[in-house]
């Protein structure tokens, strides 16, 4: 007799589709709702808003830390428990596999994908720009693109850019690649082979950056978005051959960590060198 698994395979894609899009969108959204009601809650006992450095500073707690690793963890730490119930409820038998985020430091090997997947971030993002600019002479006018919240933030206060720099390593690329590879990943490649399984969590990482945008035009932003949704692919195959979750979180945080520092070097130096193509698609 077919076991559940083999009976119901589309039912289980679609539990695995869903629960990877619900738990990248919620693991941001818990983040930003967990900030705006601290800003808020600030205000109302002190009686003064939040400087745009602090609520940076909160932003990087509060999304990239309790959101993103915060909803990632738990997802690891209480799966064992909530999985067993849920495929009794729904009839579906087991694979008898436990999920896992593999962790560790980088073995040489490692270290040649985390050098290998950051130039192919750079690179690509530097194509993208020339693409853009061909865009643009075909049109004839600029293409409105958004730009990233904290990107926007920085080129008003540069010091700021300071700050997002180191962060991108130590705290950006770790929390989101925790949940976006680690736990979005690793629940689609349960049920998909490598190339959807590194693909529909990439096109799931860029859509939902798309709310992280400042202005621009739908058609910007969706060119913006799809650059995005390059470099996330970079991310996810790294992960895919690495299986190691550092390997992707140093690309991630490298590549971050450079838009910032050419931002600020155009910033206090005067520069155009990042107004067209960078400002919106740090990931």
């Amino acid at each position: 007799m077919a076991t559940a698994s083999q009976e119901r395979p589309v039912l289980q894609s679609a539990i695995a589709l869903v629960s990877a899009f619900g738990l990248g969108a919620g693991g941001l959204l818990f983040g930003v709702a967990l900030l705006l009601l601290t800003v808020a809650g600030i205000g109302l006992v002190t009686g003064t808003i939040v400087s745009g450095f602090a609520f940076l500073v909160l932003s990087l707690v509060f999304i990239q830390g309790v959101g993103c690793a915060g909803v990632a963890l738990s997802y690891y730490k209480l799966r064992p428990a909530i999985a067993p119930r849920v495929r009794s409820l729904l009839d579906l038998a087991g694979d008898g596999k436990s999920f896992g985020i593999p962790a560790g430091v980088p073995t040489l090997k490692q270290a040649g994908i985390v050098l290998g997947g950051y130039a192919a971030a750079i690179v690509w993002v530097m194509f993208s720009g020339i693409i853009m600019t061909v865009i643009q002479n075909i049109r004839g006018q600029p293409l409105q693109t958004g730009n990233n919240a904290a990107a926007e933030l920085g080129r008003s206060n540069p010091e700021v850019l300071l700050l997002l720099i180191p962060a991108s390593i130590l705290v950006i690329g770790p929390g989101e690649e925790l949940l976006f590879r680690g736990v979005v990943q690793g629940r689609i490649r349960e049920r998909f082979s490598r190339v959807p399984g590194v693909i529909i969590p990439s096109a799931i990482f860029a859509a939902l950056h798309l709310f992280a945008l400042v202005g621009g035009s739908l058609l910007g932003n969706l060119v913006v978005v799809s650059i995005l949704f390059g470099t996330a692919t970079v991310f996810g195959v790294a992960y895919e051959y690495s299986g190691n979750i550092v390997v992707p979180s140093l690309i991630h945080g490298l590549y971050n960590a450079t838009l910032f520092t050419i931002l600020y070097v155009s910033v206090t130096m005067g520069d155009e060198l990042a107004q067209q193509g960078l400002l919106g698609i740090g990931a």
